[in-house]
């Protein structure tokens, strides 16, 4: 279909295979667009980028997302190699402290919190920020986020990480409002299920919501497959008046209360 043919974007957060930034930053170039990959220098160091890179054919910059001077390095080097402005961001950029160590919600390290929330949320703002300050997205681009229903919902294993991702969600509007206003450009979130990635997996108990997640969802949960699509959605033309929302992918699970199969297996 090429829905992406003639653009170009930066995909954040790409680490291996079982990231969602990487099957995104596959489908965007099998839907014509080109693209230039980034993670922070210590994530490049743990993970295969470079491979996905050479699948892509384009070219790997690393960048620290809490970082201003390296969002703005970023970005001029992306429209460097790419020939010009951008038409769409990913941005796939998540990491609580907290939640690796297993500090429990009722004891967070507030040190560690700071850095959930500069990593996993203020960093939109600044990518956001920076791209409207140096004016580096075309009109009708798209800016899109992946968060998780934890910040609507308590899931108490999550900690921190659900703060941010209210906060990610917040951002979305409110920048969203003020991109839309400056160059039509389109500021999202995509709530997808739960997924077998590096980070989702690293939550406690994680093997048994998912399994939960999926028999509680009327089509399962959404694979990393499929989110990877809804995002090169987002990213073309044909999404071209969605904006300042926080979208469900999660096959159904968001709308539901119970699930009699569920209760009665439960009650076994």
């Amino acid at each position: 279909m090429k829905l992406l043919e003639g653009k170009v974007g930066l995909i954040t957060g790409a680490l291996d295979e079982n990231s969602i930034a990487w099957k995104v930053a596959l489908k965007a170039y099998d839907q014509g667009a080109r693209i230039v990959l980034t993670n922070a220098p210590v994530a490049l160091r743990m993970g295969k980028v470079n491979e996905l890179a050479r699948l892509c054919q384009t070219e790997v910059v690393p960048a620290d997302a809490t970082s201003l001077d390296d969002i703005r390095r970023l970005y001029e080097k992306s429209m460097e190699l790419l020939g010009g402005k951008l038409d769409f961001v990913l941005h796939s950029i998540g990491m609580s402290p907290n939640v690796r160590k297993g500090r429990a919600y009722t004891d967070l390290n507030y040190d560690f919190l700071q850095k959930t929330l500069d990593i996993s949320a203020i960093s939109f703002h600044k990518m956001l920020q920076t791209a409207y300050q140096m004016d580096c997205i075309n009109p009708w681009g798209s800016f899109t986020a992946l968060t998780y229903i934890a910040a609507q919902r308590v899931f108490p294993d999550y900690g921190d990480m659900a703060d941010a991702k209210a906060l990610l969600e917040s951002i979305a509007r409110g920048f969203g409002y003020h991109y839309g206003k400056f160059r039509k450009v389109r500021v999202n979130t995509v709530s997808q299920s739960p997924t077998w990635t590096t980070a989702g997996s690293g939550v406690k108990g994680f093997d048994a919501f998912f399994d939960f997640a999926h028999k509680m969802s009327p089509l399962g949960n959404a694979p990393a497959e499929a989110c990877a699509d809804f995002c090169v959605f987002l990213f073309s033309d044909m999404a071209r008046y969605i904006t300042m929302q926080n979208l469900y992918h999660d096959g159904g699970f968001s709308n539901m209360g119970v699930d009699p199969a569920v209760i009665l297996k439960n009650s076994e």
